[in-house]
């Protein structure tokens, strides 16, 4: 199987989704390790199972179901993907990322990411919410970029501008649906990492020296993929644990630990996410 995904494969995989839901969506969601119930909120949801799209990559992950919703949200007609796939289950970068092309193909314009990660700001709590700012992308600065390969003109430009990957008037609103709904969002830089062993204790250290706050295992693909298409980002991630460099003796880290934090901070995230959709309007 070729690492790289072809604009024929791309086509195909959004007619067969095409072919099976009635809304034509415009906003596209990610969710995140434990945040799948957020496609709750979806109103006259349509569903398709990932593992029946043709070249769609299947997740392997616990907290993943691998379902596309479609439906209602806020007014606006949205497509949930439950269950994203990553680098480290053995994916290319082009597969990893394939959602975000078939997304864009079927007229997607704005795309909400979450995800569940490590809080590196000694300020963070579990549960809290923060929208990114920024990001760094390590594996695609050690060459493992999902546009490595040919550039497909359809969808962006060889070398795509990456100085405001997550919008600000995106960012803006959602601080202003959050006060609304009278708690605080965090804001800060992502940092992606490989997976899927957890940081070292040095390797947390480095991060919050070269000023990361949070750190995950996804996000940062999608999010080149759908900035090279011209696609408005909106990323919040849902801090589940604190990925601290020093921890207190017998502490270590879980992926059932995360899940259920994030299950505690699905009702912040489904309000902040709906309000936004709600009121693109207020961002244009």
């Amino acid at each position: 199987m070729s690492e790289f995904i072809t604009h024929e494969q791309i086509v195909n995989a959004a007619d067969f989704v095409r072919g099976h839901i009635s809304h034509r969506p415009t906003v596209g969601l990610i969710l995140g390790s434990g945040l799948g119930a957020l496609a709750d909120a979806i109103e006259t949801p349509e569903i398709v199972a990932t593992a029946d799209v043709p070249h769609w990559p299947v997740s392997t992950v616990q907290g993943h179901s691998g379902r596309l919703v479609s439906g209602s949200m806020g007014g606006q007609t949205a497509l949930v993907l439950q269950g994203r796939t990553h680098f480290y289950e053995g994916y290319s970068m082009g597969h990893v990322t394939l959602p975000i092309r078939v997304m864009i193909e079927l007229g997607i314009r704005t795309l909400i990411v979450t995800n569940a990660a490590g809080g590196l700001n000694p300020d963070y709590e579990p549960g809290d919410l923060m929208l990114i700012r920024d990001h760094i992308n390590f594996p695609g600065m050690a060459g493992n970029n999902p546009l490595r390969g040919p550039n497909d003109e359809n969808y962006g430009p060889r070398f795509p501008d990456m100085t405001a990957p997550y919008d600000p008037a995106l960012r803006a609103l959602a601080h202003r649906v959050a006060a609304d709904d009278g708690f605080v969002l965090r804001e800060g830089v992502y940092a992606y990492v490989g997976g899927p062993s957890f940081e070292t204790p040095a390797e947390l250290r480095f991060l919050q020296r070269i000023g990361a706050d949070a750190v995950g295992m996804s996000t940062a693909p999608e999010v080149v993929v759908a900035r090279h298409a011209g696609v408005r980002v909106l990323g919040i991630s849902t801090i589940a644990n604190l990925a601290l460099p020093d921890p207190k003796a017998g502490v270590t880290q879980t992926h059932q630990e995360v899940l259920a934090m994030c299950a505690r901070a699905v009702p912040r995230l489904v309000a902040v996410a709906s309000g936004v959709v709600g009121r693109l309007a207020e961002a244009a």
